[in-house]
């Protein structure tokens, strides 16, 4: 999860972690880290959500999730700042 913080906060001069949770449940472990930034292509800010979990000697799963981005009041338009967060994990995990 480190290499995930360093990379998004390293990405982006108003990239910030907002929130972090650690935990294990018997061999089964999970972190949960909140970033958010300021997207200038959309003119608001941004927020994306990073969960890793494992279960043993399991796989690591990973979900990343994206908010905030959208301009509209009924639906989502411009969207492009949710997109470039999602490309700088992207890029991170390759």
């Amino acid at each position: 999860m480190k290499t995930i913080e360093d990379g998004i906060q390293s990405g982006s001069i108003t990239a910030s972690l907002e929130g972090s949770s650690d935990f294990n449940a018997g061999d089964a472990r999970c972190s949960v880290r909140v970033f958010e930034r300021y997207s200038y292509a959309g003119g608001n800010r941004v927020s994306l959500n990073v969960t890793l979990f494992r279960s043993g000697n399991g796989p690591i799963c990973l979900s990343a999730i994206t908010s905030g981005g959208s301009q509209a009041l009924f639906f989502k338009i411009n969207t492009w700042g949710e997109e470039a967060f999602l490309d700088k994990i992207r890029e991170l995990l390759d």
